[in-house]
């Protein structure tokens, strides 16, 4: 079986891409949340463009990428779950939440530490928010990202299948959750007991530097809740609030060159942790449904 996981891994991952861009593309262009700001055509280019460097660059670099690796890894006996010999559908659950959590203190981290902000605002300095910004991280962060998945693979010893299902699933869900649609209410707060959803999410696109470092979950919904992070709604509503961040205001200044000098060329601003964001940072709003 890990012989097959291995030949058609970029085959099932290219097809659940595919198939999931072309699903959240359509309910776009029928029922979107917000109206855009800026040019689609320009942006999705550029935001696509960032994708192909970026898979160039974990192909060049990680030639067996996560998978690969955690079949060494199991072939060697390392991590937890290995030493702890459970049962496999018990270490493929274990697995999958695990690295949902990593995930998520990850992207805290990257918040946290203004060196990894840097590489990390290429991602948030997006103008509007749609299924491509889900996929737009600059290739370093990309590189950082994959060292982190790495050891988190050593220390676990996860099974093979559950490293394929989480990656796959965790890029068809960032699609879901950075998605530009509409959905009633109601759906919306019922999903979020279960996985991140578009209105969610979006709150972590603000210009507001308070609402920026909220829901910082990318899959599952539950680490903002349990640890303090979770902002249910943006204070300006939906439809109103602005996006992206506010020393980045010109889609001419965002071509695809500029946002690979961005983390070395461009300013802080106001959004890592423990700068100027202050005591408005930390209190929590009633914030306007829409």
């Amino acid at each position: 079986m890990t012989d097959s996981v291995l030949l058609y891994e970029r085959w099932v991952r290219l097809g659940v891409f595919a198939g999931t861009f072309f699903v959240m593309a359509t309910w776009e262009l029928a029922l979107p949340r917000r109206p855009l700001e800026t040019s689609k055509l320009r942006r999705w280019l550029r935001n696509l463009g960032i994708v192909v460097l970026d898979t160039l660059t974990v192909r060049v670099l990680f030639p067996t990428a996560a998978v690969g690796f955690t079949w060494l890894a199991n072939e060697r006996g390392w991590g937890l779950l290995q030493a702890a010999a459970l049962p496999y559908w018990l270490a493929f659950g274990l697995s999958f939440v695990a690295f949902d959590f990593i995930v998520y203190l990850q992207h805290v981290v990257f918040h946290a530490v203004p060196a990894l902000w840097r590489l990390h605002m290429v991602h948030h300095a997006d103008l509007d928010f749609d299924l491509t910004t889900g996929n737009r991280f600059h290739p370093l962060e990309i590189v950082l990202s994959m060292l982190v998945k790495g050891a988190a693979i050593a220390a676990l010893g996860p099974p093979v299948l559950s490293v394929l299902a989480f990656a796959v699933i965790l890029n068809a869900t960032a699609m879901f959750n950075h998605a530009n649609v509409k959905m009633p209410l109601a759906v919306d707060r019922a999903l979020r007991c279960l996985v991140v959803t578009p209105d969610m999410h979006r709150v972590h696109h603000s210009t507001l530097p308070f609402e920026t470092n909220s829901n910082f979950g990318f899959n599952l919904p539950w680490w903002d809740r349990l640890l303090g992070t979770y902002r249910a709604q943006p204070r300006a509503g939906h439809t109103e609030m602005k996006i992206g961040l506010r020393q980045f205001r010109d889609p001419d200044h965002l071509t695809l060159a500029r946002m690979l000098a961005l983390p070395f060329t461009g300013d802080i601003g106001a959004y890592s942790f423990g700068r100027r964001v202050g005591r408005e940072g930390l209190r929590r709003r009633r914030p306007a449904e829409g």
